[in-house]
């Protein structure tokens, strides 16, 4: 049985979905007013890992992940780029699209904008000025975080702790105003030249946590299963959604709140983040390296645990996705003396690395632990190739069962790259020339390759090739 870690009792955890056989996840998205960094990826990268399984696991999942294309990052960007803030959302809009698809991210269910639910947010904070949990003050609206009775239940901090760093975060003119400086903003009214929106309280917008608990109230209902986002967002974003969600609805908002760690830099291992300026882009990262390599990177280090960004870590990123490619290659070049029919005894075996990844990953989606069920899949396959008689059937469904595994990391392999292909080419070029005994082409075939970093393997089932 899955068993999931929730934040919210600091506690592994029996899942169980709200409907069965259906999970409704909200994820936190990016505020869109430049390209994402590699820390914002990895977050993405983890729960979309994270949905894979559950989606191999039978679950049908809706996944939403929303784009807050309003607030004072957008303004800013706005007036440096010389633009409008809607034009600046929709530019990066499609940058974290275009870097999501690179990274083999699958699309969410929906990607709601915080502009699209503009009435919707102004009806919740609306009712809680109603029920006396919100005020008004010179057109900001505020939460009452102490009448709420849990409020600090997810972060687990006492609320003397609380205060203190309410008040860091905020300016003396708006802790004057409030009156508790742990109460927060659902709305804030609107400065000169700002975007707005007219509401009871006058022009303004709205606050940035309100957006997410009205977007997932939305499209997800009152309750949902799984809420998740960066350990970051756990105070004070994660906890103000708890607040004001539960008390618009009355009801539990999440079941089970999922946080990943952060992207570190640098020998001490320092946050990345854009405020430190330490922090390397999305799109950076992916004019530089294989795609693949950084969503397996990023994929294959548990969610909850920090990671380390390095060229380094990249490079063994991609060592690993070749050795299941050629894992993969060694066996489907058998087909060609293959026989009809299937290996019982041999497709057991494979049942039986399923359970084991399934046991690996039901334990908080151990990818770690995953990876190592499929080095030894991998070491099997290659086993098996290397057997006189292969089974068609069962050739074909260990190859599948691979990339069913590898999928759930993200990882395609049955791309290939341009290489391959020339590698390809001149391994057949070779083996003509082999055949014709012209062996000083043949060897010049394979220095040149050699130079190259590729290795050729002659067998008696043919000649494989990897990279050295």
């Amino acid at each position: 049985m899955l068993e999931v870690f929730n934040t919210l009792t600091r506690e592994k955890e029996p899942f169980k979905s709200i409907e069965p056989g259906k999970v409704r996840m909200y994820v936190c998205g990016p505020t869109v007013y430049n390209y994402i960094h590699i820390g914002n990826a990895r977050s993405a990268v983890a729960f979309d890992t994270i949905r894979r399984y559950l989606e191999f696991s039978g679950y049908q999942v809706d996944y939403i992940s929303n784009f807050t294309d309003i607030g004072e990052k957008l303004a800013r960007t706005a007036t440096a780029e010389k633009t409008t803030v809607a034009a600046v959302a929709a530019k990066y809009i499609a940058a974290v699209n275009e870097d999501s698809a690179a990274l083999n991210i699958e699309p969410a269910t929906y990607h709601p904008r915080a502009t699209e639910n503009i009435k919707e947010i102004i009806d919740l904070v609306t009712n809680l000025v109603e029920q006396g949990m919100a005020y008004e003050v010179a057109g900001d609206v505020y939460f009452r975080a102490k009448k709420f009775p849990e409020y600090g239940k997810l972060s687990h901090q006492p609320l003397s702790e609380l205060e203190v760093g309410a008040s860091q975060r905020t300016n003396s003119e708006e802790t004057a105003r409030k009156e508790d400086p742990i109460d927060f903003a659902l709305w804030k009214a609107a400065k000169p030249g700002e975007v707005f929106w007219e509401s009871p309280w006058g022009p303004g917008s709205p606050g940035w946590h309100v957006e997410c608990s009205v977007m997932a109230i939305k499209y997800l209902g009152k309750t949902i299963d799984i809420h998740g986002g960066g350990e970051d967002l756990t105070f004070p974003h994660h906890e103000n959604e708890i607040a004001q969600s539960e008390t618009f609805t009355g009801q539990k908002f999440a079941n089970y709140w999922l946080h990943n760690g952060f992207v570190t830099v640098g020998t001490d291992d320092e946050k990345m983040s854009k405020s430190l300026g330490n922090f390397v882009t999305a799109h950076e990262a992916l004019s530089q390296f294989d795609p693949q390599a950084i969503r397996f990177f990023m994929a294959a280090t548990h969610y909850r645990r920090p990671l380390r960004y390095t060229e380094a870590g990249l490079d063994d990123a991609l060592a690993e996705i070749q050795r299941f490619k050629i894992a993969r290659a060694n066996l489907l070049y058998r087909r060609k003396d293959a026989v009809a029919g299937n290996d019982v005894a041999i497709d057991g075996q494979r049942h039986l690395f399923v359970d084991q990844f399934k046991t690996a990953f039901d334990d908080d989606f151990n990818v770690q632990n995953g990876l190592a069920v499929i080095h030894e899949y991998v070491r099997f396959m290659n086993k098996y190739a290397l057997n006189p008689e292969i089974k068609l059937d069962t050739l074909m469904a260990l190859v599948q069962q691979l990339d069913q595994f590898v999928e759930i990391y993200g990882v395609d392999l049955s791309q290939t790259v341009g290489l391959d292909a020339e590698v390809a080419d001149l391994i057949v070029k070779r083996n003509a020339a082999r055949a014709a005994k012209d062996y000083q082409t043949s060897d010049e075939i394979r220095d040149q390759l050699t130079a190259a970093g590729i290795i050729l393997e002659d067998t008696a089932q043919g000649t494989r090739w990897r990279r050295a």
